[in-house]
């Protein structure tokens, strides 16, 4: 193994590995697509919370020893061979399908041997640190319970398979309460023993996972006009999309990003620990949900504009459709400010103005015709970004210009 230093970036394999999350996450916006009811969108929420879990658990590692070297390269791989399996029983996690063997019970199975892979890897990486070993058994406790739980919804008795609506209230209740034992402990422990070794592959690889899951709204964009002919409604809605997706970007990544990477630079020991778990491992995960609800968001809008059989371009969307889309950028924005919040001290108040308005635009959008509430949410997006960029032009340049390397070298940004 190698250890991660200051100033240590993202490795490849890194990448790599996102890509078993790229299909999950697809996987996790199909199973609420196709069962767009509260159920269905309550269920979607509770495995973009596993998986995120799962995700967060090897970025800590990652950033402790390089995960391209070594014995961390073949235990990732492994993993993502358990990741894949995990993604491909998303839509049986809950409900088994007939035949072949139990979903719920392959798919707890393959979570705990990502789980303990992580915990095992971790220990070995840890050696010489008493305090990080400590931690990795107080946090062996939660995951255990949580697994256990996961394990007793999948193995529900089998007397209650004559009542599928309790069995799936059950089970669901379990995953619920395993979540919370998971989330719950890893904050009652508290960050006295965690390490970040360094800030910029921390921040790079939160960005990294935040265009992952961009990346999902775009292919939900082009998921959703698969079967569909081409036409000009499609290739409308098609821009304001990603219009809506670029201006999310833009709102991660031109000057928060940098920003926060420098305060956490500057932070040291616990309170570094604390501001990485803090303000990355549970405050990016409402931005992760919200992107992954306006894809779904996306997908109804453009099968709403394309399909002239079963709707028309006068059809409002209604329902848990327009919420996902609305409701998905008012999720993303409020993980915005209390990632600000938490890591900068401050508020940004153009983009709580846009999360009111976006809350109290939900009503009209409800009576608009679906393209049109598109664009409304479009608008106020872009206009969110420009307000921005007129209103702190003088900190923006000056933030900007200070992370770019001196010119005609190809130097690192600085710190």
């Amino acid at each position: 193994m190698r250890a991660m230093t200051e100033g240590s970036t993202v490795t490849p394999l890194e990448l790599f590995f996102d890509l078993v999350f790229v299909y999950a996450l697809t996987q996790v916006t199909a199973l609420m697509a196709d069962d767009l009811t509260g159920r269905g969108l309550l269920r979607g929420l509770l495995l973009l919370a596993l998986l995120w879990w799962c995700w967060c658990c090897y970025a800590w590692l990652g950033n402790t020893v390089r995960a391209d070297e070594g014995v961390v390269r073949v235990a990732l791989f492994a993993v993502m061979a358990a990741m894949f399996v995990v993604a491909v029983t998303i839509p049986e996690a809950f409900d088994d399908l007939p035949g072949g063997l139990s979903g719920p019970v392959v798919f707890a199975a393959c979570y705990l041997v990502v789980r303990v892979l992580h915990l095992v890897v971790y220990w070995h990486a840890a050696r010489g640190d008493a305090g990080l070993r400590r931690q990795l058994l107080r946090a062996a406790l939660p995951m255990l319970g949580g697994a256990l739980l996961l394990f007793s919804a999948a193995l529900l008795p089998q007397q209650l398979a004559d009542d599928p609506a309790r069995v799936s209230t059950i089970r669901t209740a379990l995953w619920m309460l395993a979540l919370v034992v998971d989330y719950a402990g890893i904050m009652l422990i508290g960050a006295d023993g965690w390490r970040i070794f360094s800030a910029a592959h921390w921040a790079e690889r939160h960005g990294l996972i935040i265009i992952v899951a961009l990346g999902e709204s775009l292919v939900a964009i082009g998921v959703g006009v698969t079967q569909l002919p081409i036409s000009w409604p499609i290739i409308v809605a098609s821009a304001l999309a990603i219009t809506v997706t670029a201006a999310l970007w833009w709102a991660y990544f031109d000057v928060v990003a940098i920003a926060a990477e420098r305060v956490l630079h500057r932070a040291e020991g616990a309170a570094r620990a604390a501001l990485a778990r803090d303000s990355y491992t549970y405050l990016h995960l409402p931005m992760v949900i919200g992107i992954i609800l306006l894809a779904l968001g996306f997908k109804k809008v453009l099968s709403y504009v394309g399909d002239g059989v079963e709707h028309d371009l006068t059809d409002p969307l209604h329902g848990l459709g327009l919420y996902a889309l609305y409701g998905g950028v008012v999720l993303y924005l409020l993980g915005h400010l209390g990632f600000r919040l938490r890591n900068m001290g401050s508020v940004n108040w153009p983009r709580a103005a846009a999360v009111l308005l976006l809350v109290g635009l939900v009503p009209l959008a409800d009576r608009l015709p679906a393209l049109a509430a598109l664009a409304m949410l479009a608008v106020v997006c872009v206009g969110m970004v420009v307000a921005e960029t007129l209103l702190f032009s003088e900190a923006r340049r000056a933030l900007r210009e200070s992370a770019l390397p001196p010119h005609g070298t190809g130097a690192e940004p600085g710190h």
